[in-house]
């Protein structure tokens, strides 16, 4: 089993199924292994086969309390909420101290809406058996009913619980993205617009996003940045082009008195501006550049549009952008400058700590 979990651990996912495989036909009653199994392919979408796993648990154990617990999980997957409910309150019924179960259980209550029910099966299985993945999903819970604080103590408590530095980093992102969601309270965030969402969800800051009636153009985007930079006191030594050259990027180096350059000019040390018409994660030169402004902590990546269903922060972000936009057309909104302060100025923003004066 540790060769398979490093292989999962490396991404070489194929290769782990079959370690895992190789060790359920040497011991098939190894529960632990057929829970890890399942879980990589619950976690890569490979719903159908998870569900075919937790069936060939229930050849091997019979009706009892572990396969019903997988097989729930798998139809919780599937969006197959209520038959996942029955299956995981059967499984309770054989095993009342089984933590998985409670666990799941506690995750098909929430996909069905019952909050409550969700957040006593997750204390339940939390005391069983203390697992960073029930403190996350507590967190998510109670985030989304806008309960920030209690979330960010639940995301603490996976962060200090974890056993590997994925699920540690994983639950410190969740603190971020809590605290950014906490920065509109008492609304939900079922309550919030778009980009509001966005920025909770990436720390990316927005230059337009309130509703309106107009779609802002490449002149009034590069003139709300310079009053961002403006209002926040950003300097820069150098803007950094990347992809097609536009006209508006030489009003944009003008107005901050920094020098045009290519990507081949880029100096980290100078404080550089790295702007597009909208992010090139696929691009070398992109992802390349991204990297060294994340990693030094100096400088920003700007674009004038961004897909609005690609909420990914990392990797390939930009840290400002103009507007969100749909199949490559500008979503219709007014720019709100003051707004996008009071989000650049963010502690958990992706700006934060950001080194932006030479």
């Amino acid at each position: 089993m540790a060769r398979a979990r490093y292989l999962a651990r490396e991404g070489r996912i194929a290769d782990a199924e079959k370690a895992y495989r190789d060790v359920l036909a040497a011991h098939p009653d190894l529960k632990p292994c057929w829970a890890e199994c399942f879980e990589l392919l619950r976690s890569h979408g490979r719903r159908e086969d998870a569900l075919r796993l937790a069936e060939g648990a229930r050849a091997q154990f019979g009706d009892s309390a572990f396969p019903l617990a997988l097989k729930g999980a798998a139809l919780i997957e599937l969006e197959r909420y209520r038959e996942a409910l029955g299956a995981l309150e059967q499984a309770i019924e054989f095993d009342p101290d089984l933590a998985l179960a409670w666990h799941e259980l506690g995750y098909a209550a929430f996909r069905l809406g019952d909050r409550n029910r969700a957040l006593l099966a997750l204390d339940r299985a939390f005391a069983l058996e203390p697992h960073t993945e029930t403190l996350r999903l507590r967190g998510r819970i109670l985030r989304d009913a806008g309960r920030y604080q209690a979330a960010e103590v639940a995301y603490e408590g996976a962060a200090q619980a974890a056993e590997h530095t994925e699920q540690r980093q994983g639950a410190e992102r969740e603190i971020a993205i809590t605290r950014r969601y906490a920065f509109y309270a008492p609304r939900r965030p079922e309550d919030l617009s778009p980009a509001e969402r966005w920025f909770a969800e990436t720390g990316t800051v927005v230059l337009a996003p309130d509703p309106g009636a107009d779609v802002p153009d490449d002149a009034a985007l590069i003139a709300a940045f310079l009053d961002l930079a403006r209002d926040s006191r950003w300097r820069f030594g150098q803007v950094v082009t990347l992809g097609p050259a536009l006209p508006a990027w030489q009003s944009l180096a003008d107005g901050l008195g920094a020098p045009l350059v290519g990507r081949a000019a880029f100096d980290a040390a100078a404080v550089p501006l790295v702007v597009a018409q909208r992010a090139l994660p696929g691009d070398a030169g992109w992802s390349v550049l991204q990297a060294a402004v994340a990693r030094d902590g100096t400088g920003l990546m700007f674009v004038l549009e961004h897909a609005a269903d690609d909420t990914t922060p990392a990797p390939g972000a930009a840290d400002v952008i103009g507007v969100l936009s749909d199949a490559g057309r500008r979503r219709a909104r007014r720019i709100n400058v003051a707004h996008a302060l009071s989000e650049a100025q963010h502690p958990a923003a992706r700006l934060a700590g950001r080194r932006l004066k030479p």
